[in-house]
């Protein structure tokens, strides 16, 4: 591989970064029209439902366990034998992949009542909204499709380096959605069905987007068709148990929505935007490094690197904690005052901020570990090892639903989202130590400096918070100009003491750079 590859590592997570930066500041502005114009509770409750169980298989199928399985073997066939079996390989992949998705489209737009009694459990005593949920399910379902499509075109482009155009198609999502929210919502009796035919446009679209980039590849056609390839059989054998491997942590989020239809009305919502902002850290630097850590830990697996295999991946290591440590503490000092600006307005209320707050604190105890998993099981992925992860993810979600169980009576959603932390943990350190067994995880030397550095400014930053809350200037009102001031005075303190503190205890950008 060429010193420039060697050496772009950075420089691509930065593009992607900055494309899912973008990306989520828009899927913000989304879930605050969402807070705005719907609320939580009733119909919205029902849509988020129809909306998670797609949007879990979209991140369990299409781009987690397809992603993580299919990645390898492509690098594998483009080290060995070229851009033309990749070509063959990925024209019979897509053939496979879309026939099958297919089918489980149309077996779930036919079976949505089934489908709405399974995941909406909870609200069987009220008809009116399991019904919504199956009615909402046949429009959101379809987007499944297009959306593994787009996963497979974004998996050949980020094994191509070109990362720039998959990160940013989830921003034609976010458009899509504020689009129907604000302009077809208002012609439906429900409005939520207009959001829900925004989702099928949004998969249409992204699809289509990614076509230009594609087609310079120089591996993907719309005439050339492969029926088969060696390498199928392959994906599917590392793609079963990746299945679980990799997405644990969205298997626990949608039995935690499942579990909170049980609930108080309003409890999925709470969630669902606690959950979002914590997902903000976690797109931006958790998935950004990890959608080109994969390709690159492929590759120096294929060239037999195992030096550089193990600071590539400590590398990883150091930045991720480098942005989650803070972000978890500051997501635990701060979540009534971050909803707050956010989204109480309109349908969200101040009753709202006040629980969504105890969840987003407890999904935020977490965040840590939502992104080491991002990042220790490529290690596992990047070898072809399936089975081990998926043995530490079977068992992080059976102690997810023990958690679940143990947390839900006495703390209703927000012992859900904290049962959701603890197995993230699990899964978390379980990973590392398999590593560390396989001598594959990172020598103390490595990583553990960095992260004492890292958990010594984190601190710092979190006592400067804690001390400015005690001033009667950081009270909310209902004003938002003085709720922007606020928040936006302790977001700036919060980062310019985290970043004094990182120089005091030595840590410097060099640090960031990744090994040549």
């Amino acid at each position: 591989m060429s010193t420039k590859i060697r050496k772009s590592i950075l420089q691509s997570s930065i593009v992607v970064s900055v494309a899912t930066m973008l990306s989520r500041v828009l899927g913000l502005t989304r879930d605050i029209v969402f807070a705005t114009l719907f609320g939580s509770g009733g119909a919205h409750d029902a849509f988020l439902i129809a909306f998670k169980v797609p949007n879990f298989l979209r991140r369990l199928f299409a781009e987690g366990a397809f992603n993580q399985a299919f990645i390898p073997v492509l690098s594998e066939y483009r080290h060995a034998e070229g851009d033309d079996s990749v070509r063959k390989l990925v024209s019979a992949v897509q053939i496979y992949l879309g026939a099958v998705v297919g089918v489980i489209t149309l077996v779930a737009v036919i079976g949505s009542p089934v489908l709405a009694w399974l995941f909406a459990s909870g609200f069987h005593d009220d008809g009116a909204k399991l019904e919504l949920v199956a009615d909402f399910l046949r429009l959101t379902f379809p987007y499944l499709w297009f959306i593994s499509m787009t996963a497979l075109a974004s998996s050949v482009l980020n094994s191509y380096q070109r990362f720039a155009a998959p990160a940013l198609t989830p921003i034609i999502l976010n458009l899509s959605l504020i689009g129907s929210a604000l302009f077809l919502s208002p012609l439906f009796a429900v409005p939520q069905t207009g959001i829900a035919m925004g989702v099928l446009i949004a998969g249409v679209l992204q699809w289509l987007f990614l076509w230009p980039s594609l087609l310079k590849t120089g591996v993907w056609s719309l005439t050339e068709w492969h029926w088969q390839h060696p390498g199928v059989k392959k994906i599917q054998i590392l793609m079963l148990p990746a299945l679980f491997g990799v997405s644990v942590s969205q298997i626990n989020l949608l039995l935690d929505t499942v579990l909170a239809s049980w609930l108080p009305n309003g409890s999925v919502g709470w969630l669902y935007y606690s959950d979002r902002l914590t997902e903000l850290p976690l797109g931006v630097i958790g998935i950004a490094i990890a959608t080109v850590l994969l390709p690159r830990l492929s590759a120096l697996h294929a060239e037999s690197d195992g030096d550089r295999f193990e600071k590539t991946l400590a590398w990883a290591i150091r930045v991720v904690l480098l942005i989650g440590l803070p972000a978890m503490l500051a997501l635990v000092i701060l979540p009534e005052h971050l909803l707050t600006l956010l989204f109480q307005n309109g349908a969200f209320t101040s009753e709202d901020v006040h629980f969504a707050a105890g969840s987003l604190a407890a999904y935020a105890l977490g965040l840590p570990a939502f992104m080491l998993i991002k990042i220790l099981a490529p290690a596992f992925f990047s070898r072809q090892d399936t089975k081990t992860p998926v043995k530490i993810g079977v068992q992080a979600m059976v102690w997810n639903m023990v958690f679940n169980l143990l947390l839900i009576v006495p703390l209703a959603h927000v012992g859900l989202a904290a049962a959701t932390s603890a197995s993230a943990w699990l899964n978390a350190g379980l990973l590392a130590w398999h590593l560390h067994k396989e001598q594959r995880l990172p020598r103390r030397a490595l990583i553990l400096p960095s992260i004492v550095r890292t958990a010594l400014a984190s601190i710092v930053m979190s006592i400067v918070l804690v001390m400015l809350l005690q001033l009667p200037w950081f009270v909310m009102t209902e004003l938002l100009l003085q709720r922007l001031m606020v928040v936006s005075v302790l977001v700036f303190a919060g980062l310019f003491s985290y970043a004094v503190a990182l120089l005091m205890v030595g840590v410097r950008m060099a640090d960031l750079r990744h090994p040549a």
